[in-house]
């Protein structure tokens, strides 16, 4: 059987993986993946949204919404180019804090 984290009893409805598929992918990696930052300032956010921003592939597929959909609305972002200009301006904000 697959881990938790590769199936949908791992994963969060909403998008994203739920603390037994983060678990379950530390388990067989060792990585350590964090809960999402779903609001504020926080670097990490900028860099999910970013990264996300950029990501090729479809936001819907047959009617319903992607994965890729699902985890940019957890962290914030209705869309590929709202993510991008999200993540700028937590990216312009943060470096005017140092």
């Amino acid at each position: 059987m697959t881990a938790a984290w590769q199936r949908s009893d791992g994963k969060n409805p909403k998008g994203g993986l739920n603390a037994k598929g983060r678990a379950s992918y530390k388990r067989e990696t060792g990585g350590t993946l964090k809960p999402p930052v779903k609001a504020g300032d926080n670097p990490r956010r900028a860099s999910f949204l970013a990264r996300m921003g950029n990501m090729a592939g479809p936001m819907a597929k047959d009617g319903e919404p992607t994965r890729l959909a699902l985890a940019l609305r957890a962290w914030g972002a209705g869309s590929k180019a709202e993510a991008k200009a999200k993540a700028a301006a937590i990216s312009k904000r943060n470096t005017g804090k140092k």
